[in-house]
């Protein structure tokens, strides 16, 4: 499985909306010079994210986008998923959609995709972006 430009894009702005908030609105323009990425795709991407209710804008002058919550309760998977779609790895166990395969009652490999969808979902919902900004703060403490 490989997330497209949208869901590591959108781990990298949120994770910057999360290091560099405090309490007011980020430009747009700053989170993108801060990643290197473009300004015109973040903008479709926080779209998406502020539709699923991750981040609140903000407009005019002193305008931009605010975490919706603490950066302790959101998780990656909320962000990869509102921004992806599903995590599963083929589209027979995709969450919420029952399956055309007429073979599912008794696929093997089902299993195994279900498995792997399950682990990932599991890994992606452990991690927030606290975490993540805590793993950053460790890393450039010495520094």
């Amino acid at each position: 499985m490989r997330l497209s430009t949208k869901g590591r894009y959108g781990v990298k702005a949120m994770f910057d909306l999360a290091l560099h908030s405090s309490g007011e609105p980020v430009p747009l323009k700053l989170i993108a010079e801060r990643q290197g990425l473009s300004e015109a795709y973040l903008e479709q991407l926080m779209a998406g994210l502020r539709r699923a209710g991750l981040v609140n804008s903000v407009r005019g002058a002193q305008g931009g986008y605010m975490l919706a919550h603490s950066p302790d309760n959101i998780t990656i998977g909320e962000i990869i998923r509102s921004l992806e779609g599903s995590m599963a790895p083929v589209d027979c166990v995709t969450e919420g959609e029952v399956s055309e395969c007429e073979k599912a009652e008794y696929c093997v490999t089902r299993i195994v995709w279900r498995k792997i969808r399950d682990s990932i979902n599991q890994v992606v919902d452990s991690i927030t972006l606290q975490d993540m900004i805590n793993d950053y703060s460790s890393i450039h403490k010495g520094q």
